[in-house]
This record gives structure tokens, C-alpha cells and sequence, in this order.
């Protein structure tokens, strides 16, 4: 085996073992983020991380190499090699597969949601069964496309309705009440907006006696 050169410089290693299970995952993305490109560490671990092998496929899938290096009882090295600046563009889903078959009588909510941990939009397939419902509501603070991909229906507003149908590409200004009805074949639509971050609790109101 060759030595490391300048421009494949020795590895360093994280050993996780002796963390908490809540900061491990946040520390390794931590470490992996500051990595050049071509950069690499030596994950350290007690147990074979499958499950964050599997958050890197969703993140950073085809731009990190994982190699294992040990497999023995409570050392296991892996060498995570970053392969390119940033995540790369790629297919998620095949939405014909989602949409091929019409929406059964008791499917109904989110068929299929965007996952990736690092990102700035949500988006979700929504589902709904022949003549399911969304009872009117006010929308959130936030602007939302709605894209029509398979089934019929009808969207409520304050002031009328408008009929859904597949290739609809619908604007739903933030807070605007809107109610949606699926038609006989059911319903099926993309949602996009901006993601919405956690609530925080802030503390020292909390802390104010009432």
C-alpha cells in the first residue's frame, strides 16, 4: 500500500464511541462538512451505522465514497471520502409510479415527502381517495405551488372553486383559505414551499410567573 502524499494527505480519524447517541449523527455531518473535496476522515464507531449510511445516500447520494477499513466488535473504521462541493442534482421519485395506478378507496395523506436532512423547500405528494376531503383552513404563512398529477377535483377559495385537473399548476398565496375535494378517480398533487423552521420556545417568557 502507498503512503499518503501532499495531495492524499493521512485520513484523521473521528472516534464517536464515546458519545452521546444524540450528538453522534450531528458531529459526523459536522466533520463532513468542512471536508475539501477530496477530502476524508476515519469514522470510529462500536457497531456497524448502517442508518447513517443510509441519511449520506439521502443527502449526498453519489458524491461521498464509504470504504470500510475494520469490522471488529466495537471498531469499526470507515474512511467517508467527499467526492464533490455539494450534494448533486438527481431524481427522487418517479412520480409516474406514484400516480400509474388510481388512488385507492383508503390511501390517503402524504403518498411520498422530500427527506434530505440540509435543505431549504419542503414538498410532499399528497393523496386523496375518490371524494376524499380537506375541510377548509387557512393556509400557513407561506406561499405554496401546487402541481396536479393524477385523478380530478375541485380547490374552494373564499370566492368559488376551481377544477383540478392532471398538468394544474396552482399558486396558493400564504394564509388564503382553500379547501380540496377529490373527484371519482381521487386525487394525487405535489405541494412545494419554503421550509418551515421548528417553533422555539422562548424561554423567558416561559419563565415569567402568571
Amino acid at each position: 500500500m502507498s503512503s499518503p502524499t501532499a495531495s492524499q494527505p493521512e485520513a484523521q480519524e473521528l472516534d464517536v464511541r464515546g458519545m452521546r447517541k444524540p450528538d453522534k449523527h450531528p458531529t459526523i455531518f459536522s466533520r463532513y462538512a468542512e471536508l475539501p473535496v477530496g477530502g476524508a476522515f476515519v469514522l470510529v464507531n462500536d457497531h456497524d451505522p448502517k442508518h447513517l449510511h443510509d441519511e449520506f445516500e439521502a443527502d449526498h447520494a453519489g458524491s461521498f465514497r464509504w470504504e470500510y477499513l475494520n469490522r471488529e466488535m466495537r471498531d469499526w473504521r470507515i474512511k467517508i471520502t467527499k467526492l464533490a462541493s455539494t450534494p448533486l442534482p438527481r431524481v427522487l421519485v418517479d412520480t409516474t409510479a406514484l400516480t400509474a395506478e388510481p388512488a385507492a378507496p383508503d390511501v390517503t395523506g402524504a403518498a411520498w415527502k422530500l427527506d434530505v436532512r440540509d435543505r431549504d423547500l419542503d414538498a410532499n405528494i399528497i393523496a386523496l381517495p375518490p371524494a376524499g376531503t380537506i375541510d377548509a383552513h387557512a393556509g400557513p404563512d407561506l406561499d405554496v405551488l401546487v402541481h396536479v398529477l393524477a385523478g380530478s377535483g375541485t380547490l374552494t377559495t373564499e370566492l368559488g372553486t376551481v377544477e383540478l385537473t392532471p398538468g394544474a399548476l396552482l399558486w396558493l398565496p400564504r394564509r388564503s383559505r382553500r379547501a380540496f375535494t377529490a373527484g371519482p378517480d381521487g386525487l394525487r398533487y405535489l405541494t412545494v414551499h419554503q421550509r418551515r423552521q421548528a417553533l422555539l420556545l422562548d424561554s423567558s417568557r416561559a419563565a415569567t410567573p402568571r
